[in-house]
């Protein structure tokens, strides 16, 4: 299908595909499709591409609003900056990273473990063990299909880890990598499941305690430009900004997908937006009860991401790395994330779950000085005075809601999960929320895209 046509006032597009949203997911679908010689029309919400990564300049300074880091098993984005000619720069490490323990003392360390305590130390690792082997056992495809997939996703992380430990501060370090760090949500609120599946599309638990594995690398020019650059390189056109889709009418064999700006008709429609934003769209008629029963159970964790940029690393001059963890800290984690060939010093923290409810009621200038306070325990007084201080609040962003991705509420992952990127009639899905590999990072987003097209690529021919 190809063409215009003009119905009345309005103007109809026809396409072989038409994509709802395009960060990294949808334009992913889109290169696959065009590269097949299929015609593609990809309709944004926004006024940019990108989705959850976003980079921006504000009072001079380059940040990262959203998704930004590269692990080495992300090979579908690896293999893609090299397709696309972009290049990565590593996280700065160098230096002892700091340790805040639950009575306030506070511990410069080099090495892969918290120095908590001989006990505590030891049942972190025998609990990193506990859930290394339920990853290995369950694996990252197919975790629904497990035999304990029902137990295991029926009992929330935080019941799970007080029955493998009576360490309280075992627990709590282990919660700031699942809980806050990756689903952002208190660990009473999801599965073990949910964190077998987190944890299995990063290869294992321990990949994702390690921050130099899971937080290696950066893009050259910020990961948006991943998405700017796909969307440069398709033809002309074809995707269409600040054109929310309010209606997809369908039926087995086409699709209408109604915008503010534009109407497509269309073969197949690839939805690539988070699931908690489907029920922005009006389907007409309704999904079947699957699809409406399994929307209601996803919703988005709840992180704020901090900027602070300095005159200079300061830290660095103290032998300090700049990473920090502190389970009873309002900013669990801190990192030096220092631009690319930047003189100026840049740290990223984040406030996750309940303790991002508490503060985003606060007034701006007390959460400020909350969130510097919290940075300078870390790496001193220093921090207290940023000459660029930015907030990341993608819960106020009206087309994201939330970070970073959305998850299953207790019992929901073996309910759904095996049905959560089935096509309905000519409708695919595509998001790193049901991201297998890469669950949650831009890599799933890119392979969801990719699996999506090629599904329609492989159908019968048009």
């Amino acid at each position: 299908m190809s063409g215009t046509h003009v119905i009345g006032s309005d103007e109809i597009l026809d396409r072989d595909v038409v994509i709802v949203g395009a960060g990294p997911a949808g334009l992913m679908a889109a290169r696959t499709l065009q590269a097949a010689g299929r015609s593609v029309a990809v309709l944004e919400a926004r006024d940019r591409v990108g989705g959850r990564t976003w980079s921006r300049e504000i009072d001079g300074a380059f940040l990262e609003l959203g998704g930004q880091w590269v692990s080495p098993d992300q090979t579908e984005l690896l293999g893609l900056l090299d397709e696309l000619g972009m290049s990565t720069f590593p996280r700065h490490r160098d230096g002892a990273s700091v340790y805040l323990a639950a009575d306030g003392s506070r511990h410069e360390f080099t090495g892969d473990m918290f120095p908590a305590g001989e006990r505590t130390e030891a049942e972190m690792e025998r609990v990193i063990a506990a859930l290394d082997k339920l990853v290995a056992d369950i694996g990252v495809e197919r975790p629904w299909a497990h035999p304990r997939a029902r137990e295991l996703d029926t009992i929330s992380f935080t019941e799970w880890l007080h029955g493998q430990t009576d360490d309280a501060a075992a627990r709590e370090n282990i919660g700031i990598f699942m809980a806050g760090g990756m689903l952002t949500k208190p660990a009473h609120a999801f599965s073990v499941l949910q964190a077998v599946l987190m944890a299995a599309s990063a290869g294992s638990f321990s990949n994702l305690v390690d921050e130099d594995f899971i937080l290696d690398r950066r893009v050259v020019g910020g990961m948006q430009s991943v998405s700017q650059t796909m969307a440069a390189a398709l033809e002309e056109g074809t995707v269409v900004l600040e054109s929310p889709v309010r209606t997809i009418r369908w039926d087995d064999s086409q699709v209408l997908v109604r915008s503010e700006r534009v109407t497509v008709r269309a073969d197949h429609v690839i939805v690539a937006v988070p699931p908690t934003l489907y029920s922005r769209i009006s389907f007409e008629p309704a999904l079947p009860w699957l699809q409406q029963q399994m929307h209601q159970h996803t919703s988005m964790g709840l992180v704020i991401k901090v900027h602070a940029v300095y005159e200079r690393p300061f830290w660095r001059d103290k032998g300090l790395s700049g990473t920090g963890f502190g389970a009873k800290e309002l900013c669990q984690e801190v990192y030096d994330n220092t631009n690319h060939e930047d003189t100026r010093g840049t740290l990223v923290a984040f406030v996750s779950d309940e303790r991002a409810d508490d503060l985003l009621r606060k007034p701006a200038e007390e959460r400020r000085g909350a969130i510097l306070r919290s940075l300078a325990n870390y790496l001193g007084d220093e921090a207290l005075e940023p000459t660029v201080y930015f907030e990341s609040d993608f819960a106020s962003e009206e087309w994201t809601r939330g970070a970073y991705a959305a998850s299953y509420d207790l019992g929901g992952l073996h309910r759904y999960g095996a049905d959560q990127s089935k096509p309905v009639g000519p409708i695919s899905w595509a998001c790193s929320d049901l991201a297998a590999e890469g669950y949650q990072h831009v890599d799933g987003a890119l392979r969801q895209g990719r699996r999506a097209a090629e599904e329609i690529l492989a159908g019968p021919a048009d």
